[in-house]
């Protein structure tokens, strides 16, 4: 009985073999894809070295795009079309035609991320949307040149300053300018047909931070409409066209760049404008001027059209 006990009592105080510990599962392979949980599940599978801002965009990204396609509830038809709709875009772009930026552009994405990054406190000019059709390495002008090389349109004097908040003129201010022809095209989209570089031209601003030159009245023009952002257009029975406007980039050291537009006042397009440019404080005057000596005077015929329109700019923070 002793030994049995002694058995018995051998057996209770002998040790357990360890149990080997148990790997925890990463969370990013934690969970199953499913409806409910689909945003968190994709957010989890970034990893720990991941970039935080990158991280950020595309989880924010994940969360509404998700959140689209359980509202929306896209048949795979219809999913596949956005996909070969956004392929399609992809092979219209180059060098001088950005279908991208005109989906952009036309879904108001363009000028709500402009908006947001720019607002101004100061009387500072307002800034709008890029558009497509910039060209970099464009010839520098000296104050007072025609920009527009095929003699078209009405033509129109251009002149202001750049000033800073506290309006002190800003010398040696940068002006990137450029239009479309009185057949609302730019010169990119008529190779061949346009001179090029027309419409088109840098300006530097003076000691008294003043610029001037010779251009042509803007016209309202369509936006590309034969692609697919025209496709979504015509779907939409939207208009596809932009008021007539003349662009500008003007920056200076020290200072932050602006991209503008100035709008005529007498476009029937300011209220419908296909890519959401349009701001109040960029409508400008284009006076009619009939006068034979202010013409002569500035190597203009008469009569022409003039406007004057001041630039202000902020300071770099």
């Amino acid at each position: 009985m002793a030994k049995a006990a002694n058995k018995s009592t051998a057996k209770k105080s002998a040790k357990k073999p360890a149990k080997k510990p148990v790997k925890k599962v990463a969370s990013r392979a934690k969970y199953y894809f499913t409806v409910k949980d689909s945003v968190k599940v994709v957010q989890d599978r970034s990893g720990p070295k991941a970039d935080k801002r990158v991280k950020y965009l595309v989880d924010t990204l994940v969360k509404h795009l998700h959140a689209f396609i359980k509202e929306a509830r896209p048949t795979m038809d219809e999913w596949m079309y956005g996909i070969n709709f956004l392929t399609r875009t992809g092979h219209l772009s180059n060098d001088w035609r950005q279908e991208f930026i005109l989906l952009s552009d036309t879904l108001g994405v363009s000028m709500l991320v402009e908006t947001l990054n720019n607002h101004k406190m100061s009387g500072e000019t307002e800034s709008t949307v890029l558009g497509p059709f910039h060209v970099a390495n464009v010839p520098h002008y000296p104050n007072g040149a025609n920009i527009c090389l095929d003699g078209k349109g009405e033509p129109v004097w251009v002149k202001g300053r750049v000033l800073n908040a506290k309006g002190k003129p800003i010398p040696g201010a940068t002006l990137d300018v450029w239009q479309a022809n009185e057949d609302g095209f730019y010169d990119v989209q008529q190779k061949g047909v346009q001179p090029e570089n027309n419409l088109r031209g840098i300006f530097t601003s003076d000691e008294q931070g003043r610029y001037f030159f010779r251009s042509a009245y803007p016209r309202f023009y369509p936006i590309p409409y034969d692609g697919t952002v025209g496709d979504m257009l015509k779907a939409l029975d939207r208009n596809p066209n932009r008021p007539a406007h003349l662009h500008f980039i003007v920056s200076a050291p020290g200072y932050e760049s602006v991209v503008t537009h100035i709008f005529t006042p007498d476009c029937p397009w300011l209220k419908d404008d296909a890519v959401f440019g349009v701001k109040e404080s960029l409508i400008a005057d284009f006076k009619k001027v009939d006068d034979e000596k202010r013409a002569a005077s500035l190597g203009m015929p008469n009569p022409f059209r003039e406007v004057e329109w001041d630039v202000i700019l902020s300071k770099a923070k």
